[in-house]
């Protein structure tokens, strides 16, 4: 009834607007939203120099993450994460990759915890630990702007953010998605561009379902090596619970006794491996990279890491193909290894495919 009674308010003081927002990729938008200068400057791309206002620049914080609030002319706001740049700090964000369950509570400093939901499968679904604690940093923020943007009429959000700013972006409609008391009448949609992999299949499956119909992409240069990574190791662990890996020892134990030998011998030799893998990532990209990064965030406080490193892509693809033409103009040199990375390719390959 209270909800009922808010909405009729609501309705009252800002009248029911167009909808600006369509489900489906737009090149167009997200080319535009690709040239929105990630430093805050001041100007803005020349193509369109009054249809952006930035409205926000927040300050640094946690591994020197950043966010930017623009206003699109039609009242679209736009929540832009920004991504790695020339600091240890930021790198090591990226590198911070053991997995930590999609709903937990991270101690980011003595006095900040951060509770979050970033999928309703809060058992199976993992994510990336530095990326999580990067919008931990920065999530109250940008909520205490959307509630105030929301407070004069914007109802619709994209999010949006390049290379680590899109992984952040992943996780960042995830939590608005579950965080409690958000309004239900927001439309968001989300471009992820050259984003990294945020986490397991199982939040995969979350993020793809929230914004199924065409409201969240991941566009991907296929000569990038970025979205390739974090590295990914599956174990039988990371199957759904039902599989036919579940009863594999107890069906070898009706074998002959050579079978059995023989199928354990393999059963044992395959999982030892990955589950040692597992460990090691959890190790390398876990323990050593907390330490290294509690250095500059010494009240930051080590989670309890998930046994998987099964990383997966998420978003709806849009696949930008890398053709010998490309390859031929932007040729590797053997270090620039970022060549394939930047904003100004994913527009060059954007433009071969969609001219108009």
């Amino acid at each position: 009834m209270r909800r009922t009674l808010c909405g009729l308010l609501v309705c009252l003081y800002f009248p029911l607007q167009a909808q600006h927002l369509r489900p489906g990729f737009d090149a167009n938008e997200y080319a535009e939203l690709l040239q929105l200068p990630e430093r805050g400057d001041s100007t803005v791309m020349q193509k369109h120099p009054d249809k952006y206002t930035l409205l926000y620049t927040s300050p640094e914080v946690g591994f020197y993450n950043r966010w930017l609030l623009w206003k699109r002319q039609d009242g679209v706001g736009i929540v832009q994460i920004r991504g790695t740049i020339g600091k240890t700090e930021s790198w090591l964000a990226n590198f911070y990759a053991a997995m930590i369950p999609a709903k937990g509570s991270l101690q980011l400093t003595d006095s900040s915890r951060f509770d979050y939901q970033l999928a309703a499968d809060t058992v199976a679904a993992y994510v990336h630990v530095g990326w999580t604690m990067a919008l931990g940093f920065m999530a109250p923020d940008i909520v205490r702007h959307i509630r105030a943007l929301y407070a004069e009429g914007v109802r619709e959000f994209i999010i949006t953010g390049h290379s680590q700013g899109g992984a952040i972006a992943f996780l960042t409609r995830s939590y608005l998605e579950y965080l409690p008391g958000m309004p239900d009448d927001i439309v968001y949609k989300a471009y992820c561009s050259a984003a990294p992999k945020p986490g397991n299949l199982y939040y995969a499956y979350d993020f793809d379902l929230i914004t199924r119909n065409g409201w969240g992409y991941r566009v991907v240069n296929s000569a990038d090596w970025v979205p390739e990574t974090p590295l990914s190791l599956q174990t039988v662990n990371d199957f759904n619970a039902v599989n036919p890996f579940i009863n594999l020892k107890n069906g070898l134990k009706k074998q002959k006794f050579f079978v059995r030998l023989y199928g354990n011998m393999v059963y044992n030799k395959m999982t030892r491996a990955t589950n040692r893998s597992v460990r090691r990532f959890r190790k390398y990209l876990g323990n050593t990279v907390y330490k290294l990064s509690a250095k500059g965030l010494p009240q930051l406080k080590q989670p309890e890491y998930a046994h998987s490193n099964n990383y997966m892509t998420a978003g709806a693809p849009v696949i930008l193909m890398a053709d010998e033409a490309y390859h031929s103009k932007f040729p590797f040199d053997g270090q620039n290894v970022f060549v394939h990375h930047m904003p100004a390719k994913y527009l060059y390959l954007l433009k071969q495919y969609y001219p108009d």
